[in-house]
């Protein structure tokens, strides 16, 4: 019984004295964390803490308690050591967490839960990456990866080497490719014209498997919802692939079923290439030149999107609603049936342009010249009029028929642009038909991110030179290059390309080559003109005194106020009391730096003054307090410890983050 007894004192002990000691860790390592200012990661402070603890409490058990004294009395002198030590102690542990800090940041390591969990997953995305730095190491892209080499703008033999690279790496890396293609304002020509070559075809997926993911979206049997169903895709991409069918009231349509596993296989990839692109930027200063973390997460953005089919249906509804009128066909969708994974729409029988050239030599020069200008003034007039346009207008998504009727495909990339910008636009359209340079540099100011040091007169002058070499079309099929060359000339004066007017662009560079395919005798800029013109207005009296009325409304409460303003200007101006206030440090940025800058010269010239106050105290005599401790010794320990912790604090800022 007696010993029960004792176990459960022994227990009780135990049970009290790790009570005390979480306590008291809890309280030393929350004020390590506030004294130090920075953002230190618990799991380290805690153990620092709890060694610190069980060694203080270690050593002075055994200098404080004497075994031979039975009333184990302490003198007075030893508590005022005891006090000292512990201020010392959790000093040391300070300074202990400062270098750890300094040598391995936080977050630098794994967290503790996914040591635990979370290895399959970590398994399969270290195998895949593997296998992608693999890929660009037997391309010779090793270097460029690792950020010790910069890619060489005029070679094309490494932008060939990227292209297959980018190929054989899979479908996520093969739409990276395909939407730097786009971004000519940021990569070299050689590679922009590589990467436009970029193809996304793949072996067709199982029945079986496609037949899972369709019944699994349907909810029913295939043979519920279609009368037939052809079990032979007619197009197979890595994403998904397409196939004929009827439905049980007789209509014919085509369905868009996703891969098995493609939106697991497009995340993994998509982690991957967020941690290859944190790594360049930190490493290579020609990816953080092109902002490579932020094109990575924009790209990410737009995949996410693109794998759900239902977006592309809402894209679908929103182009078909902004060609209303205009004699180009997008195809009715069966809204009940579509899904996240799953389209089903009208099926085209007109033939896609690409595969078209019979089908365009039988329209003849008018139906050919017809059919283009058709195209062309609805994508003007959605990307000027309405702001919803089909973005990748290449020869493959558009369709054409025997009669001359053109039709879309493919909605997974729809750009949207807002009014300011499609009146700009407009505006540049009207300025290149009026021959006014500074109309349409302006346009481009308003339409672009303006860089810092920009030259407007060189910037005029190219654009004056540019409407000249276009003013008379150039001939059949040479004005097409007038979009390009502008864009171009945006590119030399380091314009930065919004992502709404890179798609516009895009879009327009894409079907430049449909409607090559179509009519090479169109003239671009005659048709780009007329758009323009009907955007914008023709310049009457009637119109004048319209516009001159409008922006007069805007300007009324200026107006209103502005001799009132000038007669307080004038007065002040007569008694000498008019006065210029200069706000030196406006910006909340530049505040911040010289408040941070002065507090860390503060925060060091007080450690120092401590530190060295201390030692000149301790070292100087004084009265003694108790046996052994002089007053000054007393106070020169607490101050040099002062002045410790401080110069903690002032390294902790230097090296580490600021706190949360």
């Amino acid at each position: 019984m007696q010993t029960i007894l004792d176990w459960l004192g022994a227990t009780a002990d135990a049970v009290i004295w790790m009570v005390v000691l979480g306590v008291a860790t809890a309280m030393v390592a929350g004020t390590a964390r506030r004294v130090l200012g920075v953002r230190v990661g618990w799991p380290r402070t805690i153990v620092v803490c709890v060694v610190a603890i069980i060694t203080l409490v270690s050593v002075s058990s055994n200098v404080l308690v004497d075994p031979a004294n039975p009333t184990h009395e302490i003198a007075p002198a030893l508590w005022v050591y005891l006090g000292v030590a512990t201020l010392w102690t959790f000093a040391i542990a300070a300074a202990v967490l400062v270098v750890l800090e300094i040598m391995v940041p936080t977050g630098s390591l794994p967290t503790v839960r996914s040591l635990v969990f979370g290895w399959g997953r970590r398994w399969r995305r270290g195998r895949r990456y593997a296998e992608v730095m693999g890929i660009a190491a037997r391309h010779g892209l090793g270097a460029q990866l690792r950020g010790v080499r910069t890619p060489d703008p005029d070679s094309s033999r490494t932008a060939v080497s990227l292209r297959r690279a980018l190929q054989e790496a899979g479908v996520t890396f093969t739409k990276l490719g395909q939407m730097l293609s786009t971004r000519a304002d940021l990569l070299p020509a050689a590679y922009v014209v590589e990467l436009t070559r970029l193809t996304n075809r793949a072996e067709p997926e199982p029945w079986s498997a496609v037949r899972a993911v369709l019944e699994g979206e349907l909810g029913r049997p295939v043979g519920e919802v279609f009368a037939e169903f052809d079990e032979v895709p007619l197009a197979s991409a890595s994403v998904a692939q397409v196939h004929v069918a009827r439905l049980r009231d007789g209509r014919e349509v085509v369905v868009k079923v996703q891969r098995p596993g493609a939106v697991a296989s497009v995340e993994r990839d998509v982690e991957i290439l967020l941690r290859l692109a944190h790594g360049l930027e930190a490493r290579a200063p020609w990816a953080r030149a092109i902002g490579l973390l932020g094109l990575a997460r924009g790209f990410a953005d737009s995949l996410a999107e693109e794998l759900d089919y239902r977006v592309e249906v809402a894209n679908m509804a929103a182009v078909r609603s902004s060609l209303a009128g205009h004699g180009v066909r997008v195809p009715w969708v069966a809204e009940e049936l579509c899904s996240e994974r799953v389209i089903v729409m009208e099926r085209f029988d007109g033939v896609p342009v690409a595969q078209a050239s019979s089908v365009i030599a039988g329209l003849g020069e008018d139906g050919r010249a017809a059919a283009a200008s058709v195209l062309l003034r609805s994508v003007l007039a959605q990307i000027v009029g309405e702001g919803v346009f089909h973005a990748d207008l290449h020869a493959g998504n558009v369709v054409i028929w025997p009669s001359g009727e053109v039709g879309l495909l493919d909605f997974g990339s729809v750009g949207r642009l807002d009014a300011v910008s499609r009146r700009t636009l407009g505006m540049l359209l009207w300025a290149i038909d009026a021959d006014d340079p500074v109309t349409a540099t302006d346009a481009l100011l308003e339409l672009l991110d303006r860089p810092e040091s920009l030259d407007e007169r060189a910037l005029q002058r190219a654009v004056g030179g540019l409407m000249t070499r276009f003013r008379s079309g150039l001939g059949p099929g040479g004005s097409m290059k007038v979009f390009s060359s502008l864009f171009e000339v945006v590119i030399e004066h380091g314009f930065t390309v919004p992502p709404a007017i890179a798609a516009a662009l895009r879009s327009l560079g894409a079907l430049e080559g449909t409607l090559l395919a179509i009519d090479p005798r169109l003239d671009l800029v005659g048709e780009a003109r007329s758009v323009g013109r009907a955007v914008v207005g023709e310049v009457t009296p009637e119109r004048i005194k319209d516009e001159a009325s409008r922006r007069l409304l805007h300007a009324l409460p200026l107006l209103e106020n502005l001799p009132r303003r000038l007669n307080k200007i004038t007065a002040d101006l007569e008694a000498g009391r008019l006065g210029v206030n200069v706000r030196v440090l406006a910006d909340e940025g530049d505040r911040a730096f010289v408040f941070g800058l002065v507090q860390q010269l503060v925060v060091a010239v007080l450690s120092g003054s401590a530190v060295l106050g201390g030692i000149l105290l301790a070292t100087s005599g004084g009265v003694e307090v108790l046996p052994g401790v002089t007053a000054n010794a007393l106070l020169g320990g607490l101050l040099s410890f002062a002045g410790f912790v401080l110069a903690l604090r002032a390294v902790a800022q230097v090296f580490g983050r600021a706190s949360g």
